[in-house]
């Protein structure tokens, strides 16, 4: 019943990255636009990353453990999860709050799709780290190299049916590949780089209000397949046999597990916040505010990398607090939204003020 589970739960995941890559967009006649871009959102995904994983590192664990690298290695694996911004509940939830028009929504939506991006790039390397270096490693990084190459060329080219039913397909198809491809080569080949490509070349088309309401459908069985897919909240310690760290951890009481989530989100949100001292030249001290805080949203992506997590045989409490966290966040979205409304919004009132005394 687990692979079975498991085989569901990357499906679903390469749905939702294959919209991810639908809503790729760049100018490829003017790229120098997206440098600086390109170094922002990767210090949305990194910083919230780093702070987490010392925050694992030094607080969850014991100080003998401190300077083991399988520990490191683990924790620098779970902790990407606070990385990706939930692109697509981000721009949903900003064009329904009547900002799809102002200079912020633009802006986070290139820094969004762009640290999604740098989360999937990045799971490449955190591969090494995790099964070593091996020939069918290396034929699996030509692999991902010549995906992005094609995805590049083909950017929103491919001109194939796109609708939710036969996007279902697509995902159904390439969660087995990757699927078989691990049970003959020992080599994890993630669903994320494959599916965002595939949502790169293909052209950009109309989704009906059916496709989206699939598309929440699929969201939402995700979260519950992921939910399946936890360790037990409370119990007891996993056997002394395993290789995983995490899954040696003793278990932790209601408070401990409370106090830990909210740590965990404030400081990932706070790493989140690099933005705000961005684009001076381009925004108002509000507007680079209500940037920052359009990053905070977490969802699928997150998601996403705890079951590679536990496709890796981590578990325990530190996934637990993980998958709370990001949960936490995604309730809290429509917050986040009405306070990124606020601060714009309070903005153009202002300026329609000024202008009618003028």
């Amino acid at each position: 019943m687990k692979p079975f589970i498991l085989l569901l739960t990357m499906s679903a995941l390469s749905y939702i990255m294959i919209n991810v890559g639908r809503e790729f967009e760049i100018d490829k006649n003017n790229l120098s636009q997206y440098r600086w871009d390109y170094v922002v959102a990767m210090t949305t995904a990194t910083f919230p990353w780093l702070a987490v994983v010392l925050y694992f590192i030094f607080v969850l664990l014991p100080p003998e453990l401190w300077s083991n690298v399988d520990a490191w290695t683990e924790m620098l694996i779970i902790g990407r999860f606070a990385a990706p911004t939930s692109a697509g509940v981000l721009f949903a939830m900003l064009a329904a709050a009547g900002l799809g028009a102002t200079w912020m929504f633009g802006k986070a939506r290139i820094l969004a799709i762009f640290d999604d991006l740098d989360t999937v790039l990045l799971m490449i390397p955190l591969s090494v780290l995790v099964v070593g270096w091996n020939p069918m490693l290396g034929l699996t990084l030509v692999m991902m190299f010549g995906l992005l190459v094609v995805g590049y060329k083909y950017l929103h080219q491919w001109n194939i049916p796109s609708s939710a039913m036969v996007i279902i397909g697509y995902s159904l198809f390439i969660a087995t590949v990757c699927e078989l491809f691990y049970f003959k080569t020992g080599v994890h080949f993630e669903v994320l780089l494959p599916a965002f490509v595939l949502g790169c070349m293909m052209k950009s088309q109309h989704e009906t209000a059916q496709d989206q309401k699939i598309s929440s459908l699929v969201a939402c069985i995700f979260m519950v397949l992921v939910g399946l897919s936890l360790p037990q909240l409370f119990g007891g310690v996993e056997s002394v046999e395993s290789t995983s760290i995490t899954m040696t951890m003793p278990s932790m009481s209601l408070g401990e597990i409370v106090f830990h989530v909210l740590a965990i989100s404030v400081i990932s949100n706070l790493g989140k916040m690099f933005p705000l001292f961005c684009y001076r030249q381009q925004a108002t001290l509000k507007e680079r505010l209500a940037l920052s805080i359009s990053m905070w949203p977490r969802g699928e992506v997150g998601a996403g990398v705890l079951m590679i997590s536990i496709g890796y045989g981590y578990g325990g409490p530190i996934v637990t607090i993980s998958m709370l966290s990001l949960a936490l966040n995604l309730i809290l979205t429509g917050l986040f939204i009405v306070a990124v409304r606020y601060l714009i919004i309070g903005k153009e009132k202002g300026d329609n003020y000024e202008k009618s005394r003028a």
